[in-house]
C-alpha cells in the first residue's frame, strides 16, 4: 500500500493516530470505495504528517484480517510495513491507567479509550477514526477527525 512516514524529519510536522480500521479498509478491497479513499488519505498525510500506531493497532489488525482468512504471511508482510512506517507506541501500565481515566470522562469503549490515551502520551494532535465522534476535542489536546467526512484534511 505504501504507507510512508515522515517521523523525526521537522518539528513542523503533525503527529497523528490512526485507528485500526483505517489500515483494514487500506489493506482490503471488500469497500473499495472506502479503500480507495483511505489509501489517498494516507497519500495526501504522508509529507506533512508522522503516522503513530500502538501495539493495540498492530494486534487488532493481525485479529481481523487473520478473522477474515487472509494468510498469515500476508498479514505478516503488511505489518512489518505497518512498523516500518510508523512510530509504535508500546501500551504500558500508564497507558491502561490513561485509558480508564478517559474511558471514565469520555464514555468511549475501552479499546477506543485505549487508542485516545496512546495518541496523548505520544503528542499526537489529531487522531483519524470513523468511529470516534468527529471534531470532538480530548484533554484540550486531541481532534478526532473522521478521514472520510468531506471536511477531513
Amino acid at each position: 500500500m505504501g504507507i510512508k512516514n515522515s517521523h523525526g524529519m521537522n518539528s513542523m510536522i503533525e503527529k497523528v493516530f490512526f485507528d485500526t480500521n483505517l489500515f483494514i479498509y487500506a489493506y482490503t478491497t471488500n469497500e473499495p470505495e472506502k479503500t480507495e479513499a483511505i489509501r489517498a488519505f494516507f497519500r495526501k498525510c504522508s509529507a506533512k504528517t508522522s503516522i503513530v500506531i500502538s501495539t493495540q493497532v498492530l494486534s487488532e489488525f493481525y485479529a481481523v484480517m487473520a478473522k477474515h482468512r487472509y494468510p498469515h504471511e500476508k498479514i505478516v508482510n503488511h505489518l512489518n510495513e505497518l512498523i516500518s512506517s510508523a512510530t509504535v507506541n508500546a501500551i504500558s501500565v500508564k497507558t491502561v491507567e490513561k485509558a480508564l481515566f478517559l474511558k471514565g470522562k469520555y464514555a468511549y469503549s475501552w479499546w477506543d479509550s485505549l487508542i485516545l490515551a496512546s495518541a496523548l502520551e505520544n503528542g499526537c494532535t489529531r487522531v483519524y477514526s470513523e468511529d470516534m465522534r468527529h471534531g470532538q476535542i480530548i484533554e484540550e489536546a486531541l481532534f478526532i477527525e473522521n478521514p472520510f467526512s468531506a471536511a477531513a484534511g
